[in-house]
């Protein structure tokens, strides 16, 4: 057995399978632990129907309950009394020891609580008013009064609905109720909360190794399930069809359900009592003392009958009960207030111009205030955009250079921002804040660079002060005029706010740039390269030319047919070849190159590849680029020493020096039939490289932006040529774009085809067949001049493709997409050809195992693009 590797047990694999271990180690532990918590003293239990809803699903679980009899007094009065979430009974031991020996007191643990079943179906307080109702059967209990206290009374709600003749009188206990004053005042608002609430710990109780420990404390699943599972809009009906006594007991400074929750109940409940306590909302656990005496004297009235009932409400009072409700009192209150100004102050980090948006939709819908809800949006930023810019004061260049900077901060931004403030300074950091995407590399530039902070902050601050307000005020108008058709068409809500967003997201991202000439040609290039077909990504336009090959595997019989085409090249050149091991088989006509294996480490690189300049014709500029590689990632043209450096620096990979062939470029595609002497052209691609000229006025961002056709590349360009878009050129000075002859790298290409003469398909073929096993593929190739080409003279070879190289003469914009496929589908079929005749002559396809095996690991290679 080999030795165990050194510090594996610390790298990234090591780690995981460390976790895993541990987190397989404590699921096992938990597992074998019973699906409950520890019991209080005293308590039984009892097999009862697990629910969903309404409805049992089949099984059982078991709930435990406290059943204290006066021994006094056995015929006492029934007083259920229900804890909140995520407490359970023991909650409410001292306030029950302060009503002993008044009453006979049930004290229930609700499923997913205390010492019942945590893990249950439903969580809701629907399935649990049906838990308690099977408890009470089983009890023997015809009639009680049930008090409720915080999620408690939601049960409670649904008890008295569901079991209306069941009941003496009905206590809430800073009881939740009517869904327009809880927490947001929304549902789809307070369910998406409680989602990423349930998601985050889940999360937590399921991915980190705890051992059961998470399971037994309050703030677990099973408590975030018991709001995620509740729906609160029934409540309000729920509440107005109250018939019996109702005593509603809340804390005036209740920061968890607000006091105006309470004063709602007690006006649309027309016969109820209201009694405020000077407390918080944990009274009833804290003070037994002030919270035993109101249920004691409430409960005894209403024992004898003298509590009112709604038939003995006033005409005033019934009248104001049935007042529509006023959305004025929509707002966000209590704790509920703080968690929304916390999370939109939050989520402007993650995207500030979605979370203005959706703050002016609350605004809209009355759950918070405009001006609460810009404030909110303001100060996330303000701390978003100082965080930012202290970042790039702390870390500087090489800090943007590393994850998780380097994924949303690019070198060309930071570049590109340091000539916006060369020419610009204090006025840039003003108009990004109406340039959504320029924000984020200007304000770490800013701090890179050393601005003043006071400075930065006045200017930023001023321009988010202007930019917050409309942007909140613009969504809270439209989406005010969005909000009164959801209250028509209620079931299509949701649908509706999400479109809502969109277009609101939709004006920011496409309609706020076409303010500016620069955003109107970055705009325009959006356009032409989603809508001609030469700019599409392979996954969008390959699929029909896949299912065609599929096709042909069909009529092959063989899935991986096309591995006999070329028998010279590893797979036909299907992924992973070498181009070095390519360009040493054709013999002849190549351009000079040299290998440099991936075993070096960089400084031994480049001193080879010095070596190689000396003895050789690897002089400046010279060619780099991946040996394994494909569509021009890798390739550079490096012109000084400063780049081949930084080249080599990047790369991990087997690199291929070649010599810069100046000249004309072409892509040819060639086809033999084994069973002829001649091979064929079948197409030839004239690339043509974009370059922009001068006239003295315009930088070179502007001329890329202008020109009709690198605007179409303009993301790649400016990229490309980052540290010098700021220049002006003077007039007829030509700058070369594109240097590597690839589509995908803003090379243009137009079809050359008619270039094609005997003799240079008879100079193609000579190279050709001095290839043993080559029968089909792609050559890039330069040539001093057109006429060279035709005549076949002066051909140098840059590069062979195999089998999935494309006649790339499709690309020439006057082709239809239509005719694209239809030179494809032919190649195809020449490929087909000449790997039935190779079959024939006993050549076989590669195993499906070791093609599946190599494209596994084209897809674990990482491919440098400098």
């Amino acid at each position: 057995m080999g030795a165990f590797p050194k510090h594996w047990l610390i790298s990234g694999k090591g780690l995981l399978l460390t976790y895993l271990l541990v987190l397989l180690a404590s699921h096992m532990v938990r597992w074998g632990q019973p699906g409950k918590a520890p019991y209080i003293e005293g308590q039984a239990f009892l097999q009862v129907e697990e629910m969903r809803g309404t409805m049992p699903t089949g099984g059982y679980i078991s709930m435990a309950y406290l059943d204290w009899v006066p021994p006094e007094s056995p015929d006492a009065p029934v007083l259920v009394l229900l804890h909140g979430s995520p407490m359970a009974s023991a909650s409410l031991l001292s306030t029950a020891r302060a009503l002993q020996g008044n009453f006979r007191l049930i004290i229930p643990d609700l499923p997913g609580f205390g010492g019942s079943t945590l893990r249950v179906e439903d969580h809701s307080i629907l399935a649990h008013a049906y838990y308690l109702d099977q408890l009470l059967r089983h009890l023997g209990v015809e009639k009680c009064h049930l008090a409720g206290y915080s999620m408690g009374g939601g049960v409670a709600l649904e008890y008295a609905h569901a079991f209306p003749g069941k009941l003496k009188s009905l206590l809430l206990i800073s009881s939740i109720g009517v869904q327009e004053l809880e927490l947001l005042g929304n549902y789809t608002i307070n369910h998406a909360i409680h989602a990423l609430q349930l998601g985050a710990l889940w999360f937590l109780q399921e991915c980190i190794p705890h051992f059961g420990w998470m399971d037994n404390t309050l703030l677990n699943v099973p408590y975030a399930r018991n709001f995620f599972d509740t729906d609160q809009r029934p409540l309000r009906e729920r509440l107005m069809a109250i018939e019996i006594p109702t005593l509603i007991l809340h804390a005036e400074d209740d920061n968890l359900v607000p006091v105006q929750t309470a004063q709602e109940h007690h006006r649309i409940v027309p016969h109820s009592e209201l009694q405020l306590l000077e407390e918080g909302h944990l009274f009833i656990i804290t003070r037994p003392d002030i919270t035993a005496p109101p249920i004691i004297d409430f409960v005894t009235r209403a024992e004898r009958g003298e509590a009112p009932k709604k038939s003995q409400a006033t005409p005033e009072r019934i009248a104001a009960s049935l007042a529509p409700f006023s959305f004025e009192k929509i707002r966000a209150l209590g704790i509920g207030f703080t968690v929304l100004v916390l999370l939109l102050a939050l989520a402007t980090l993650v995207s500030e111009d979605l979370t203005c948006i959706g703050a002016g939709l609350l605004a809209a819908k009355g759950v918070i205030g405009f001006i609460p809800a810009t404030l909110a949006c303001l100060i996330g930023i303000f701390i978003g955009d100082i965080l930012l810019y202290l970042a790039g004061r702390l870390l500087g260049r090489k800090g943007a250079q590393k994850a998780p900077l380097r994924w949303v901060i690019s070198e060309a931004d930071l570049t590109r921002s340091a000539q916006w403030f060369e020419r610009r300074g204090m006025l840039l950091i003003f108009l990004t804040r109406f340039f959504p995407g320029t924000r984020l590399p200007t304000y770490f530039t800013a701090g890179l660079l050393g601005v003043g902070i006071l400075r930065f902050s006045f200017f930023f601050l001023l321009a988010a002060t202007v930019w917050t307000p409309l942007l909140v005020g613009l969504s809270a108008w439209l989406g005010g005029q969005m909000l009164a058709w959801f209250e028509i068409y209620q079931d299509y809500a949701l649908l509706g706010l999400i479109g809502v967003i969109l277009s609101l997201f939709f004006v920011i991202k496409f309609m706020v740039p076409l303010f500016s000439h620069r955003g109107r040609r970055l705009l325009l290039g959006k356009w032409i390269r989603f809508s001609h077909w030469e700019f599409w990504p392979l996954w969008k336009f390959y699929p029909p030319v896949v299912l065609y090959v599929i096709w042909l595997a069909l009529k092959h019989r063989n899935p991986v047919w096309f591995t006999a085409t070329n028998p010279g090249m590893p797979l036909s050149g299907l992924v992973l070849e070498s181009k070095h091991r390519i360009l040493q088989a054709l013999q002849s006509s190549v351009a000079p190159f040299a290998l440099l294996p991936k075993e070096l480490d960089r400084r031994e690189k480049f001193r080879q590849f010095k070596d190689l300049q000396k003895r050789s014709e690897f002089k400046y500029p010279v060619i780099l680029k991946p040996d394994v590689g494909e569509r021009g990632l890798g390739v550079v043209v490096t012109k000084t020493e400063q780049d081949a450096k930084a080249y080599f620096k990047k790369s991990r990979d087997d690199i291929i020096v070649q010599e810069y062939v100046e000249g004309l470029e072409y892509g040819i595609f060639y086809y033999r039939f084994p069973e002829d002497e001649t091979g064929h052209i079948y197409s030839i691609t004239d690339k043509r490289f974009i370059a922009v000229s001068g006239d003295g006025e315009k930088t070179v961002e502007q001329l890329i932006l202008d020109d009709p056709r690198a605007v179409a590349m303009a993301p790649f360009f400016i990229k490309k040529h980052a540290g010098k878009l700021f220049d002006v050129l003077p007039p007829k000075t030509c700058l070369v774009l594109a240097e590597i002859g690839t589509h995908s790298r803003g090379c243009l290409f137009l079809d050359g085809t008619r270039l094609t003469t005997p003799e240079l398909t008879a100079a193609i073929d000579r190279i050709s067949q001095a290839y043993p096993g080559f029968y089909f593929g792609r050559y890039d190739v330069r040539v001093p001049s057109v006429q060279h080409l035709q005549r076949g003279e002066g051909i140098r070879v840059i590069e062979l493709n195999g089998i999935t190289s494309e006649a790339t003469s499709i690309y020439d914009p006057r082709n239809s997409l239509y005719e694209a496929y239809r030179i494809l589908f032919r190649q195809w079929d020449l490929a087909s050809e000449i790997a039935r005749q190779n079959r024939k002559s006993g050549v076989e396809p590669a195993p499906l195992r070791q093609v599946i095996g190599q494209y596994m690991d084209y897809k674990k290679h990482k491919k440098i693009e400098v």
